[in-house]
C-alpha cells in the first residue's frame, strides 16, 4: 500500500515507528553558524570585560592575563589556544580542528572590534555579567551543533581522559577553581560572586541544550 510503504525513508519495519532523517549541515551553514556563534560569544565576552567580570576555562585565563598583565584579551585567548590544536587533530579530527581554529580566531578578532562600534556609558555590572553569559551560552550551542568549539582546556581534558583515564570534568573543574582563586587578586568580591552566578547560568544553558542523543546532526 502506498500509505504504508516500508521502503519509505524514516520507517523502521521492526517497531513500525518513524525515525528522524539525518540531514547534515552544508558547508555554507557551517560557515554562517561559526560566524554568528562567535559573534554572540565575543559580544558576551565584551560585556564581561566592561563589567570587570570573569569566566572559566581558557577564556578565564585570558581574562586574568588581561587584568593582571594588561594583555589584550583577543591576543591572549588566541595564543593560549595554540598548543591545544595538535591534540585536537588526534582526538577530534582535522575538520573539527579547522572549525575550532576558525572559531577561536574570530572570537579573538571580534572582541577587539566590538569596542570600536559600541560604547557603554552606564551598565549595571551584575546584569552585564549575567546577560553576557547568556549570550555566550547560546553562542556555544551554535558552535557545538556544527561540530566546532573554542578549544583550550576542553580539548586537553578529553585527551587526558582518553590517554590517562583522568575524568574530563574533574580537570575542567580544577582549572575553573584555579581561575576563581587567582581572580581574588584581580576583581572585587562582588564581581567574583557575579562571575560565579554567570558561570552557573552559562553551564545551565549548555546542559539543557547540549545532551548526547538529543540531536541527530
Amino acid at each position: 500500500m502506498e500509505g504504508n510503504d516500508i521502503n519509505q525513508p524514516g520507517i523502521n519495519i521492526m517497531d513500525n515507528t518513524l525515525q528522524p532523517l539525518k540531514i547534515p549541515h552544508t558547508h555554507l551553514e557551517d560557515v554562517l553558524a561559526i560566524f554568528f556563534g562567535t559573534l554572540l560569544v565575543s559580544f558576551g565576552i565584551t560585556l564581561l570585560k566592561q563589567a570587570g567580570a570573569l569566566t572559566g576555562g581558557t577564556a578565564g585565563i585570558a581574562f586574568l592575563m588581561g587584568y593582571l598583565g594588561k594583555i589584550p584579551f583577543g591576543l591572549a585567548f588566541f595564543l593560549i589556544n595554540l598548543p591545544f590544536y595538535w591534540l585536537a587533530i588526534g582526538r577530534m579530527g582535522m575538520a573539527f580542528t579547522l572549525k575550532t581554529f576558525s572559531a577561536v580566531a574570530l572570537v579573538s578578532l571580534f572582541t577587539q572590534l566590538h569596542p570600536l562600534f559600541i560604547h557603554f556609558s552606564d551598565l549595571d555590572p551584575f546584569y552585564a555579567t549575567l546577560f553576557g553569559n547568556v549570550m555566550m551560552g547560546i553562542g556555544f550551542i551554535v558552535l557545538f551543533r556544527h561540530q566546532a568549539s573554542l578549544g583550550g582546556i576542553n580539548i586537553l581534558a578529553l585527551w587526558l581522559q582518553d590517554r590517562y583515564g583522568i575524568r574530563a570534568g574533574q580537570l575542567q573543574m580544577a582549572v575553573d577553581i584555579c581561575v576563581v582563586l587567582a581572580s581574588l587578586f584581580a576583581v572585587s568580591h562582588e564581581m567574583l560572586a557575579a562571575s560565579i552566578a554567570g558561570a552557573v547560568v552559562l553551564n545551565l544553558i549548555i546542559a539543557m541544550n547540549h545532551r548526547p542523543g538529543r540531536y541527530f546532526v
